[in-house]
């Protein structure tokens, strides 16, 4: 698990914004565990990450400005009723 997480809640759903240096094995493991919603830095991108119920579901191509990559991200759940 993924401990002292920061969050974004400030709207819903609520988004856990992973430190850089987390490896994806680390993700899923959290996921698979909290089913939370994670941000997730790649290289100079943003990716989002999401428990479906059977495995971990990746968001690509959210951007390099992390405030828009959480806004896009949650349209995306809130538009595929992931919330």
């Amino acid at each position: 698990m993924l401990e002292n997480l920061e969050m974004d809640d400030g709207d819903s759903p609520a988004i856990g914004l992973v430190p850089p240096g987390v490896s994806w094995d680390e993700v899923r493991d959290h996921i698979k565990i909290a089913h939370g919603h994670l941000l997730v830095p790649d290289g100079s991108d943003h990716v989002g990450a999401y428990w479906t119920g059977t495995e971990m579901a990746l968001v690509g191509d959210l951007g390099p400005d992390q405030d828009e990559a959480i806004a896009e991200f949650r349209v995306f759940l809130q538009e595929h009723d992931e919330t």
